[in-house]
């Protein structure tokens, strides 16, 4: 099935090596019937549940089979709430401390469903797209998870 087929004009699904623009991400959902708009962002941070020195993180995906998945939960995200716009952006290849992993943004009328819905996808992405995580830590480095882990 076609990413797009799953997403309705404007709506933003995207994997790639390039740089997250949260700012972008925030312009892609704005839009004048908006009253709430929800930026979340994933960052790459110095530590993991198990270790301390998390230097990097590297991210691998087949970006269509990726890109598929989340638009399904884009979709599924549709269906629950009256969402205006989303945007959603997965970054590729090795990111620093401190880059931005994965963003989401939604526009809805109202504050609830903008929130709501937000916490919904990423939630629902962590679990269930296809995207490998490495982290890389001062001494050696590890493959930690994939779909369905957190």
């Amino acid at each position: 099935m076609d990413p797009e087929s799953l997403r309705r004009p404007g709506d933003l699904v995207v994997v790639s090596a390039d740089p997250i623009d949260p700012t972008a991400l925030v312009a892609r959902v704005v839009v004048p019937a908006a009253g709430a708009v929800v930026l979340f962002l994933g960052t790459v941070r110095d530590h993991s549940a198990d270790r301390r020195g998390v230097v990097a993180l590297e991210y691998e995906a087949y970006t269509g089979v990726v890109e598929e998945s989340i638009s399904s939960v884009v979709g599924e995200a549709r269906d629950r709430w009256p969402l205006l716009v989303v945007a959603v952006a997965h970054r590729t290849g090795r990111l620093a401390v401190g880059e931005a992993s994965v963003g989401v943004a939604v526009s809805a009328a109202h504050r609830p469903e903008a929130f709501d819905a937000a916490r919904y996808l990423i939630d629902e992405l962590k679990q269930r797209a296809p995207i490998w995580k490495k982290e890389i830590w001062e001494e050696g480095e590890e493959w930690v998870s994939g779909a369905g882990s957190s």
